[in-house]
């Protein structure tokens, strides 16, 4: 049953007369009258009685009426649907991010959702390689990352992070200069994040001590950051933590970035680059204005 011949049935119902209802619908008379005669051929009976005074409903055409209505209801919902999704304004979009992004990522979230609300969207944290692996294996659309990645994957460079030691207020300041944090961290033992929970942070980390031969002892490993900078603020120790980190630490950890080339990386948004879907290249387009003025990094590739 053709959607038209429907709106022309519940037009002409509505206004009462084929010639206005010609008129609102842009088709001629004929033409109108054609469209009806289909319909009542298709459900076998008349849907109109015509007269001097117009059209009226006939029994049969009383009873179609308002399932016409509900289909032709449900036909427009089901269009507008599919064109906010082919436009990536409603559907799912899944995101990932990690310590280094704690702020950017929910904040491109946040926008996101406020101007695309018909889509829904997941937020979880989890580590660059399980990104990248779930992104390839489609489970995930959208990771904030340490970059690079493979060159299967597109990305968006958005920032740098560095390494930064984690000390207790009451311990004193961690040393400000370069080499000289170098020297301070060979003589205190370190709390650290296990590798197997952060293994992008524990290479960054293992790589700066070998860059500068330091063997500290570990003091303590712990399953997340947030118990990490924990255990700091109680005082049993220093650690070696993004200084990103300094997001979810107490007013009790002093956070000192670690000036060093060897303490750096960038983190950015990546992406399934055989797969770009609308939504996610909408996601992408939020992400690039609200770093675009603060942005350190400008590839995109």
């Amino acid at each position: 049953m053709e959607i038209r011949l429907l709106r022309a049935f519940i037009e002409t119902a509505r206004v009462g007369a084929f010639g206005r209802a010609a008129q609102v619908l842009a088709v001629t008379q004929p033409a109108l009258t054609k469209q009806i005669q289909a319909l009542e051929a298709e459900i076998g009976g008349p849907l109109f009685d015509r007269g001097r005074h117009g059209a009226t409903l006939t029994p049969l055409g009383q009873m179609f009426l308002p399932d016409a209505q509900d289909l032709v209801r449900r036909a427009d919902i089901l269009a507008r649907r599919a064109r906010q999704t082919a436009l990536g304004e409603s559907g799912l979009l899944s995101v990932g991010f990690g310590m280094s992004t704690i702020d950017l990522a929910p904040r491109a979230v946040a926008a996101f959702r406020r101007r695309y609300p018909h889509v829904e969207i997941t937020l979880d944290d989890m580590s660059t390689a399980t990104q990248t692996d779930l992104i390839r294996a489609g489970r995930l659309h959208v990771g904030f990352v340490r970059l690079p990645v493979d060159d299967d994957l597109g990305a968006i460079a958005l920032r740098t992070d560095t390494l930064a030691v984690a000390v207790s207020c009451d311990e004193g300041p961690a040393p400000q200069g370069d080499e000289s944090v170098v020297s301070w961290l060979d003589d205190h033992p370190l709390i650290r994040l296990a590798a197997a929970k952060g293994p992008g942070l524990a290479a960054q980390l293992d790589g700066f001590l070998k860059a500068y031969d330091l063997r500290p002892h570990i003091l303590q490993e712990a399953h997340d950051l947030q118990t990490v900078v924990a255990l700091v603020a109680s005082g049993v120790g220093i650690a070696i933590v993004p200084a990103s980190a300094a997001n979810i630490a107490s007013p009790a950890v002093t956070i000192v970035p670690i000036e060093l080339p060897p303490a750096r990386w960038q983190v950015g948004a990546v992406w399934d680059r055989a797969h770009l879907r609308p939504v996610t290249a909408n996601f992408l387009a939020v992400v690039r204005e609200l770093v675009s003025p603060h942005s350190r990094g400008h590839a995109d590739t």
